[in-house]
């Protein structure tokens, strides 16, 4: 067997994470994941996209290091990702799970503070540029009135919020978001996604798995479209976004209306053909 090819230093510069050949399962079902390749670049913010069960989170955990894979690799900033520690990997990438949950009665700020233990020792106190990166984090996420406040008490765009503040608070380079607006209401989904956007500007890099596709238009570099555990298509928002694809991916009719950078979308029902369309007929 070949040994894989190293990456070079002018890689490991462009790339934040990259992933050949992927594929992915549960058990002996079939994969979840099915050949994909994918990429994110500094200063790339790329929106993930498909309908319910297509491998986003999978592929997404899979990047990560948390799945390993059946086939095919991953690397973090040029680093085989099964290379890595769990605090190596946290140091690189934050993550935004879906439906986060503790059973710890914590406060706001205690939980945000967490997103610093990568960067601290076992025992070792905060610093003073700890702190400010959790002053920071609230702040940027609107949540300086409600540090005090316990987290099991919050609603849960709230929550969402917090744990959105936890990955700020962690200033990794790469932020890895599984539905981060999917509680939020629509002022917070927008500033959410600029601050994302200011990270990946400021030398960053963002992957961001999204329902909300006029959402992920106006603040993505690129879209990929992920259906049956395959990429269906990946490019600039406007190109991969298409009548076609939202027939194709999403099973919906509809039409994609563009002024200058803007893009939003009518939908006009179920494809024809697919399971909705047929249920309605019934």
């Amino acid at each position: 067997m070949s040994a894989e090819p190293r990456a070079s230093a002018d890689t490991e510069d462009r790339e934040a994470v990259s992933a050949r050949d992927l594929v992915q399962g549960y058990g002996t079902s079939t994969p979840v994941l099915d050949g994909v390749t994918f990429t994110a670049a500094v200063g790339e913010l790329v929106a993930l996209a498909g309908p319910n069960g297509s491998g986003k989170s999978t592929l997404l955990r899979t990047l990560l290091g948390l799945l390993p894979p059946r086939a095919g690799s991953v690397r973090l900033f040029g680093k085989p990702v099964d290379t890595l520690s769990r605090v190596d990997i946290a140091r690189l990438a934050a993550f935004v799970p879906q439906g986060f949950a503790t059973d710890f009665e914590l406060t706001v700020r205690e939980l945000v503070a967490m997103g610093r233990t990568p960067h601290l020792g076992r025992f070792r106190p905060a610093r003073n540029e700890d702190r400010s990166a959790v002053a920071d984090a609230l702040r940027d996420t609107g949540l300086e009135s409600l540090a005090d406040r316990p987290f099991p008490e919050l609603s849960g765009g709230e929550r969402q919020r917090v744990v959105l503040a936890r990955a700020f608070a962690q200033g990794s380079r790469l932020l890895v978001l599984d539905e981060p607006t999917a509680s939020l209401d629509l002022a917070h989904a927008y500033r959410l996604m600029h601050l994302v956007r200011e990270r990946v500007d400021a030398g960053g890099a963002a992957v961001v798995a999204l329902h909300d596709l006029p959402l992920a238009a106006r603040f993505a570099d690129r879209l990929v479209l992920l259906s049956d555990g395959k990429v269906r298509a990946d490019g600039p928002v406007e190109e991969v976004l298409t009548p076609a694809a939202l027939r194709d991916v999403f099973g919906v009719e509809g039409a994609v209306l563009t002024d200058g950078d803007q893009i939003a979308l009518s939908i006009h029902g179920p494809a024809k053909g697919s399971e909705d369309e047929q249920e309605e007929r019934k």
